[in-house]
């Protein structure tokens, strides 16, 4: 009877004892497109592989970021029993139960066994992400998703040791899969990181150090954009074939979309078929970018960013750019920094409506202009613009100072010490790249000691 893991589509993996048994993010994005219908998969998911996802007798997911957990993908899976990591705040839990699903919250960093071949421990990260791993034929499979192992690379890496064999899956590629649609105050594109295209393989190696494992399996990477407004950032996605630039060759290399037996660990290609995407209008979104705010519109919007103690304190004013007329909202009158959004009305009320900004973002067909700030990530952990909106207020629903203190204190319970050296990598990438810009020597004085910590 075969013991099998499939992965395909972006973040999808499929684990096979004899049946299906667990799914991980099934976002048939050659169906489904995500972010107001920006993205869609790389490439087609084989019919005969839909119906065993379909079968399978778990799901799993990890985050709300539509290519992991999209809205009408999800709706196939009602009769399953969805396992959700322990978010803080639940609003995936809530979500989902409110429309009837069958739910299970899976405890923090304990193993959960599915059946005599298959255990499970979910693990969360503090910007609403989380890790699944997976003990299958006594080979571990960490599936990280988008989480880079915030506050638990070593505790996982600990596990790994336990296992001869371990392959990690995890985000990787160019870096288009953020928000890129940035320009300078003059006008002036901001060429994102992924301009550079640094070798994907170098990138896996790091993160297969960073977690202890001794393979790694491409994935949450394959997907391109269709909206005429957002396809101009297909140049910087990740083509399929240049993820063994700069792998280190001690690393057990399976390529995506393959079919591997468990117990042998031989793979088999899947060759799906690959979209070719083509230019799609905005309208058939419901973007038009004629539409102007109203009043409703507008109370609806300064509403939405007043609740966000952080943000409103370290931002004079956001501008929403919509049908070609400025509105603003005034916050700190201290602070001259800012950012304006030019954005059609459809989705930005969408996302106001549905608190999921952060679709907006990722998506890359908004563009968004910054003035006297170098970044949607400039500042501290708990004041910059993207984890404050996205990660702790629209999914954690901590808004005002306390609550993203409470936040923030119960990932801090979990994960321990690392939860700091986390904290501390991430605000000296921010603040040291802007202090020490023209010492580069200092910097990487900075990072060794840094790395010394870890």
């Amino acid at each position: 009877m075969k013991k099998t893991l499939t992965s395909i589509g972006n973040a999808t993996l499929l684990f096979k004892d004899s049946v299906p048994i667990l799914v991980t993010d099934p976002w048939f994005g050659d169906e489904d497109p995500a972010y107001f219908g920006s993205w869609i998969l790389s490439h087609e998911i084989p019919k005969s592989i839909k119906q065993d996802i379909n079968s399978s007798k778990f799901v799993w997911y990890s985050h709300g970021h539509p290519d992991h957990m999209n809205p009408k993908s999800t709706k196939r899976f009602k009769s399953h029993k969805i396992l959700l990591p322990d978010h803080y705040g639940a609003r995936i839990y809530k979500d989902l139960k409110s429309y009837g699903f069958d739910i299970s919250i899976l405890p923090d960093r304990k193993w959960i066994n599915l059946t005599k071949n298959i255990k499970i421990q979910s693990i969360t990260t503090f910007l609403q992400d989380a890790v699944l791993l997976v003990d299958f034929c006594g080979k571990l499979f960490i599936n990280l998703n988008d989480s880079g192992a915030k506050g638990c690379a070593r505790y996982i890496s600990n596990i790994a040791k336990e296992y001869k064999h371990s392959f990690v899956f995890a985000l990787s590629g160019y870096g288009d899969a953020d928000m890129i649609n940035i320009f300078n105050e003059d006008g002036s594109f901001i060429e994102p990181y992924a301009a550079k295209k640094s070798p994907v393989g170098a990138q896996l190696s790091f993160i297969a150090k960073k977690v202890g494992a001794n393979g790694v399996i491409p994935s949450s990477s394959f997907h391109q954009y269709q909206r005429t407004d957002s396809i101009w950032a297909q140049a910087f996605t990740t083509p399929h074939d240049v993820y063994t630039d700069g792998l280190v060759d001690s690393l057990n290399f399976i390529p995506p979309f393959c079919e591997v037996d468990c117990e042998s660990l031989e793979y088999s290609e899947l060759n799906p078929k690959k979209i070719l995407a083509s230019g799609k209008s905005p309208e058939e979104f419901g973007d038009n970018y004629s539409d102007e705010l109203d009043t409703v519109d507008l109370k609806k919007i300064n509403d939405y960013f007043s609740k966000k103690d952080f943000v409103k304190n370290y931002y004079g004013f956001l501008n929403f750019r919509v049908g070609g007329k400025d509105n603003i909202i005034r916050m700190n009158r201290f602070s001259k920094r800012g950012i304006t959004f030019n954005v059609p009305r459809g989705s930005l009320m969408t996302s106001i409506e549905y608190r999921i900004f952060d679709d907006l973002l990722i998506g890359n067909f908004m563009k968004t202009t910054l003035h006297n700030t170098t970044s949607l990530y400039e500042g501290p952990l708990n004041q910059n613009f993207t984890n404050n909106i996205a990660k702790f207020a629209d999914n954690g629903n901590a808004h005002s100072k306390d609550q993203v203190r409470k936040y923030l204190r119960e990932y801090q319970n979990r994960a321990g010490y690392e939860f700091f050296l986390d904290s501390f990598g991430d605000y000296s990438k921010s603040f040291f790249s802007r202090l020490l810009i023209n010492n580069s020597k200092s910097f990487e004085v900075l990072k060794k000691i840094y790395r010394s910590l870890r």
